[in-house]
């Protein structure tokens, strides 16, 4: 059985350039709605970025760049906006028309 952080690492390798998902949608994906929190620890405990893991893509349920504090300078929002998502105040600027839904694929 593969251990929770390596759960979250595969769903976050999935998220695909120019969409977004949530800490709420892997944890739910992966058999652990209530573990939102433990998805940003696992994608903070590896420095998921460092690992090539898109890390940046993962964002909290209203669109804020709640991770972006782990990243160097501004570079969350830089590499998001670079995918063509616009952001406003450390927020994603429509999320709805951004979001992907690993339990959808």
């Amino acid at each position: 059985m593969k251990h929770f952080y390596e759960k979250v690492y595969e769903i976050t390798r999935q998220v695909p350039a120019g969409k977004v998902t949530t800490y709420g949608l892997i944890a739910r994906s992966i058999g652990s709605p209530q573990s939102a929190r433990m998805v940003g620890w696992a994608l903070n405990a590896k420095k998921a970025w460092l690992d090539g893991i898109p890390a940046h893509r993962v964002v909290n349920r209203k669109g804020l760049l709640t991770g972006s504090k782990y990243f160097p300078g501004n570079s969350m929002a830089e590499l998001l906006e670079n995918e063509g998502i616009e952001i406003d105040n450390n927020q994603i600027i429509d999320l709805d028309k951004h979001l992907w839904d690993p339990s959808q694929f």
